[in-house]
């Protein structure tokens, strides 16, 4: 089951997602009361958590989704959406919480100079991106900032959407807590630098590379949701990059050096996870700044991972 928001007829919905078509809850659930014996109830709004593992609707809306499956003709055309056409919206609105990891797969650490370590030897590098002002809907355009246009780049990731209040939990247990799984893009600048004619300092260099993470617009999300319960395997997933149609990362999750199970293990060691938490969990190989392609005004990224689908950016000059 893939769950998606939409902007549509006023107002942002929930929906199931399909790569032709997309479905509001709203009418699949009047399609179903009409044909079938006992009524379902499910949550009101947008909120895609109340639908996933761990929400109220959950039950709900996987009948409903079955129901679609079988019966596809039950809910009219007019009250569906060409997936082509549709405003989409970021999958979690708000979330609390977005933490992205560094250096997670041994090829971009080395494709970037460094050195992979065996995971016994380290532990995840992690980072926060301001949900509030990164996150940019599927289909919408990333800024270049003006204040630093020159070297941004991409990294396509698979991201976790947590669905329960979770502290302390082992990594035999941590797949209980996913909701469900999506893609972030941690559009990222490589050469930032604050104040140009500054004095360095010892870490000038470690926040020039945090920094270049936070510009409006960085985390592009989507297209969809899928429920946790349809990816049986996280670390199995293929993943594919296209800039204007070439393709730039082409890997699979199961080069990650730190697994999704272990990530929420480590993080939840020290931070309590919130439902809509999200965890984006490192890049493969083929970013730009390994041949000096940075991103430029009408590019166009498409990053597919198998089983969510496709989040189309575009990219314009702020």
């Amino acid at each position: 089951m893939r769950l998606c928001r939409i902007q549509h007829q006023g107002s942002s919905q929930a929906a199931f997602y399909d790569d032709e078509r997309i479905v509001p809850i709203s009418a699949a659930l009047a399609a179903f009361n009409r044909q079938s014996g006992p009524r379902l109830d499910l949550p009101e709004g947008d909120d895609l958590l109340d639908f996933l593992p761990h929400g109220a609707g959950f039950a709900a809306a996987r009948r409903l989704a079955d129901f679609l499956t079988v019966d596809p003709p039950a809910v009219p055309a007019a009250a569906t959406v060409r997936t082509a056409g549709a405003e989409l919206l970021v999958p979690i609105s708000r979330p609390n919480k977005i933490f992205l990891l560094a250096g997670n797969y041994a090829d971009h650490i080395r494709e970037g100079g460094g050195m992979a370590a065996e995971r016994a030897e380290t532990f995840p590098y992690v980072f926060m991106k301001p949900p509030s002002t990164t996150l940019t809907d599927p289909g919408k355009a990333i800024r270049i900032p003006a204040v630093s246009p020159g070297a941004i780049d991409w990294e396509l990731e698979l991201a976790v959407v947590i669905g329960r209040r979770t502290k302390g939990v082992k990594e035999s247990a941590a797949l209980a807590s996913v909701a469900g799984y999506t893609i972030i893009n941690d559009i990222s600048n490589r050469k930032f630098k604050p104040n140009p004619r500054r004095k360095e300092r010892p870490k000038d260099a470690f926040f020039d590379w945090l920094h270049g993470k936070w510009h409006d617009s960085f985390c592009p999300c989507g297209p969809c949701v899928t429920a946790a319960d349809a990816i049986a395997d996280p670390q199995s997933l293929a993943m594919q990059l296209r800039l204007n149609g070439e393709i730039r990362q082409d890997a699979s999750t199961a080069l990650q050096i730190f697994p999704v199970a272990a990530v929420i293990e480590f993080i939840s060691s020290f931070v309590t996870l919130e439902p809509g938490d999200m965890i984006s969990t490192g890049t493969p190989a083929g970013v730009g700044n390994t041949t000096g392609t940075y991103l430029k005004a009408g590019d166009r990224l498409e990053g597919s991972i198998a089983s969510i689908g496709t989040l189309t950016t575009l990219v314009a000059a702020e």
